[in-house]
This record gives structure tokens, C-alpha cells and sequence, in this order.
């Protein structure tokens, strides 16, 4: 099935605000999982909302928190989400880095104790929409899903890592992936009816490689770090920089509570030189990528962000497609808050 964004929208925020968040947090947090599923990132689009209405519920994730400054030196400021949703405080967070990377041309924030960031590539392209180069990392303190290279068993969060880069007078460079082979959040959807895994993506406890989702969610196997060594090395290198650095906890050996860390690098291109040589140099490199002559016949050669450039245009004129069991989810969850019957339609 496929759904309008503005119906679905609307669904999801109504059962936040029926669950107990204020009426701007609702809405920022439908706004930042449907645009997910408009960026084709379904993994961090509104399958997760049962999943992020049982953390409310259990207390695992607060409303109505905002973020709290811990340390600020000009430059260089920890911050604290306290356990706030990931759309209010990472916004916050994010707001508060491009406000000092536009007063002092670089700054570096590090965010701890967040709730769910939802698709870190959010965060990149609201830096770009203030015209900064961004880069994101982050981790997931008591989320052990991910098995380091040449092991079995769950030992990383998932990791993602994103970039931001502006393209003057062209669409901007938006690089946003995990660090495992697949997000988390694809293996639910997959185990949802929706699109199947890729294979090889996990592992099983005896280390035969699967594209199963029972293998992660019923029979205690892992997903596998991308490219073997490399994907592990930064997953590493993720726990420690937005896990250990930040004081928001890393994914293990201690029992954590769940949260988000977050380290971001925001950094104003005019503070680096002649404008017009940057200009001129990032147009000319990214126009020789996309002259690349492509591999297949009649194929092109894409850059990061392009996909969900097109993906958006193709959601937002035709709708969301849902598979059955993800749109019976958010029913079910709609219903368990009691959200009014009118807005469960299909």
C-alpha cells in the first residue's frame, strides 16, 4: 500500500501527542521518520514508531527534555539530551553547533545522553541549509547488534557516520551510512514483510553467514561490520569517539541504558580561503565524478544524496509505500495510546 505524507504525518503525530509528548515534540518527531521513509531510508522511518512509543512507555526515552550545556569553550561544548527524544534534542544540539560555527568558522559539539537520532543525514543537511561542511559520528550506548571483524558475537552499535558538503549552485553532497552491513532498522523492516536483505549481511552464532532477520532477532546472531576489517576498524572507532569521548557510553561490556552519542564538526567555508577557488574547485571535482563513463550501458554515475533526491520527488508526488505488517504496527501502536479511530485509515 502506499500512503500520502501529509495522512501519515498526521497518524504519527497524533499518537505521539496521544502518548504524552507535547505538541511541537510530536510533531517534530512524525516530521523526522517520515522524511526518513521520503528519503528511502524506511529503515528509520516510521516502522520504528511501536518500537520508540514502548521506550516512552518504559521510560528508556523522556519527553518534553531538552538539552543542557555540561562544558563550553568557545569552539569545543558537550552537551547533554537527557534521554530526550532524538528529534528535540539532536536538534537542539545540532542548532546550537551551526550557531557557533557561523561566530567562530569551526566548532565541535559533542552530544550525549540522546534519545534515537533517527537518519543522521538529517543533521548534515540541516549544517548545509546554514551553508557548513558537517560531519557526524555517533553511537549507540546499550546496543550490542553488530559482530566486530572475524568474531561472532554482538559487540558494536550499528555506528553511522554522515557528511554534509555544499555545492555551490548544485545539489549539496550528503553522505550518510552505518558502519555495519546493513542499518539495524533494515533487518526490521525486512522482518516486516518489507524489502529483503542483502546477502551475507549477517552472521550466525556458528559463524554461517545469513539474510535471514531470525538470525539477528531469534536465534542470537549478529549483523557483520561493512567491508570486513575496514567497517570494523570505525565502528571501533564510533563507540570510542561518540560513546567513551562524549561520556554518553559505549554499547558494552556494562549494562547501559540506551542512548545516543553523537560527535559533530561543523565548519564554515569561507573561513578556509578564496570562496571562488572553492567554488571552482568543488563544482570541477564533482562534475569530473559525474562524467565518469558508467559500467553498465545506459547507467549513471551517481553521488551521495542523489538517491534520495529522486526517491523524495517519487514519495512526495505518489506516497509512502508500507508494507502490510509495518502499517498493522502502527495501528496497533496508534491504538494502545488511543488515538482517535478517524486517523487509523489506510
Amino acid at each position: 500500500m502506499k500512503i500520502s505524507v501529509s495522512r501519515l504525518g498526521a497518524l504519527v503525530e497524533a499518537t505521539f501527542e496521544a502518548a504524552g509528548c507535547g505538541g511541537e515534540e510530536s510533531r517534530a518527531v512524525a516530521a523526522g521518520l517520515v522524511d526518513a521513509n521520503l528519503t528511502g531510508h524506511d529503515s528509520h522511518g516510521v516502522a520504528r514508531v511501536p518500537r520508540y512509543i514502548g521506550w516512552l512507555q518504559s521510560g528508556e526515552v523522556e519527553a518534553g527534555r531538552t538539552i543542557d550545556v555540561v562544558s563550553d569553550h568557545g569552539s569545543l561544548a558537550v552537551v547533554d539530551g537527557n534521554y530526550g527524544f532524538g528529534a528535540t534534542v539532536g536538534r537542539e544540539a545540532v542548532a546550537f553547533g551551526i550557531e557557533k560555527a557561523r561566530d567562530l568558522g569551526v566548532a565541535i559539539v559533542a552530544l550525549r545522553h540522546a534519545g534515537h537520532l533517527g537518519r543522521i543525514g538529517q543533521w548534515a543537511e540541516m549544517a548545509l541549509s546554514s551553508g557548513l561542511v558537517s560531519l557526524h559520528i555517533v553511537n549507540v550506548a546499550g546496543s550490542t547488534l553488530v559482530a566486530p571483524f572475524g568474531g561472532v558475537e554482538r559487540r558494536f552499535s550499528t555506528a553511522p557516520i554522515a557528511f554534509g558538503f555544499p555545492v555551490p549552485d548544485a545539489p549539496p553532497i550528503v553522505l550518510d551510512f552505518a558502519t555495519s552491513a546493513v542499518a539495524e532498522g533494515k533487518v526490521l523492516v525486512a522482518a516486516n514483510g518489507g524489502k529483503p536483505l542483502p546477502p551475507a549481511t549477517l552472521i550466525e552464532a556458528d559463524g554461517e553467514l545469513s539474510a535471514d532477520p531470525d538470525t539477528l532477532y531469534g536465534r542470537g546472531g549478529a549483523i557483520r561490520a561493512m567491508g570486513d576489517h575496514k567497517g570494523s576498524g570505525l565502528a571501533l572507532m564510533c563507540e570510542l569517539l561518540a560513546g567513551a569521548l562524549t561520556g554518553s557510553g559505549c554499547s558494552g561490556p556494562a549494562p547501559q541504558r540506551f542512548a545516543n552519542g553523537m560527535v559533530s564538526i561543523y565548519m564554515s567555508p569561507e573561513m578556509f580561503g578564496s570562496q571562488a577557488s572553492l567554488a571552482r574547485d568543488t563544482r570541477d571535482f564533482v562534475d569530473w565524478m559525474r562524467a565518469t563513463r558508467p559500467a553498465v550501458e545506459g547507467g549513471q554515475v551517481l553521488l551521495p544524496g542523489d538517491p534520495e533526491r529522486t526517491i523524495r520527488a517519487e514519495r512526495e508526488r505518489d506516497g509512502i509505500p508500507l508494507s502490510a505488517d509495518i502499517w498493522s504496527s502502527l495501528v496497533e501502536a496508534a491504538k494502545l495510546v488511543g488515538v482517535d479511530p478517524a486517523h487509523i485509515q489506510p
